[in-house]
């Protein structure tokens, strides 16, 4: 303990405690301008959340009723995590694609990376001309679609590199499970890990500068819902929510790309990894690509986690 003998001791005294304060009072603010902790951060944006209205008929929740699956329920599932050594996605384009098509991909992967804060890689393009004609079907406009079980079985299951957690194909071409299916956007398996997204449904007749964004953002919205049913995340049925389940492609859209609170939470408990960081990038990455909608969805959050906004 320091013994104070003079004038000149008690004002070196009193200049260390005005240089605590003053530490102690920078140290607030940064905590108000880089974010809450994250005992504090799913508690904090849950007031962000939209509670989801009584199901249309013909939308998902009219026609399947799912239970709640809560994030209690979540932890005392057989969760599939991601270990060590095995936590990188991969992307494998599964056909033959146009530049503008690749820029959709490569731009899909950018926000997987963001979205599930994990590094998610690229493969190369995979022809999708060894498929039978017995795992496609013609449809009436002359278009053809792919089995997807086939797929999963000739091009996914047991391909995932060592280092990888879960890996999803991405094509441009209409997807049908098997008879009695009309189609489907997407579809996962949670316990291999592996799944397969289509974008022909997202480009109207083609794939152009016009409609871009709005395919890039069903895609990515289809891709990260599939991994996200990888880490044994449920259908949401408590909020609007990325987890939602959905019938048709206006369904779809009126999803927002957000996690609800809990669905983060699940996520988070998983992964591991830090809200205040995914969050900034999320809203950097919706910026830069002209989501208006989206980002106003993730700034109440980042708001209400005491995030600044860059303009």
């Amino acid at each position: 303990m320091e013994t104070i003998t003079n004038g000149k001791g008690t004002k070196a005294f009193l200049m260390k405690i005005i240089i605590v304060i003053a530490m102690l009072l920078l140290a607030c603010n940064s905590d108000s301008s880089s974010g809450i902790k994250d005992g504090d951060y799913f508690t904090s944006i849950r007031q962000n959340d939209i509670k989801l209205q009584d199901p249309l008929p013909g939308e998902w929740r009219y026609l399947y009723k799912e239970d709640h699956q809560s994030f209690e329920d979540y932890k005392k599932l057989n969760t599939v995590k991601a270990i060590p050594g095995k936590t990188k996605l991969y992307l494998l384009p599964l056909g033959t694609f146009s530049d503008l098509q690749l820029k959709a991909i490569e731009s899909t992967r950018e926000y997987l990376e963001i979205f599930f804060q994990l590094n998610t890689a690229l493969l190369a393009p995979v022809s999708d001309k060894m498929i039978p004609d017995s795992a496609k079907r013609l449809r009436s406009d002359g278009s053809i679609q792919l089995q997807t079980t086939y797929i999963f079985e000739h091009f996914l299951k047991g391909k995932i590199p060592p280092d990888g957690y879960a890996l999803m194909a991405i094509t441009e071409k209409d997807l049908y499970p098997g008879p009695g299916w009309n189609f489907v956007f997407g579809i996962a398996s949670y316990k291999d890990r592996i799944g397969v997204s289509s974008m022909y449904r997202y480009q109207g007749g083609g794939l152009n500068n016009d409609n871009f964004t709005l395919c890039l953002r069903r895609l990515m919205g289809t891709a990260s819902h599939e991994i996200g049913h990888m880490f044994s995340i449920h259908h949401c049925v408590a909020a609007k929510c990325a987890m939602n389940g959905s019938n048709s492609l206006p369904e779809s859209d009126l999803q927002p790309l957000r996690l609800c609170s809990e669905c983060q939470q699940k996520l988070n408990w998983n992964i591991g990894y830090d809200n205040n960081k995914r969050l900034l990038e999320l809203t950097g990455y919706l910026k830069r690509n002209q989501l208006q909608q989206d980002l106003l969805y993730l700034e109440k959050d980042m708001k209400t986690a005491g995030l600044a906004i860059k303009q």
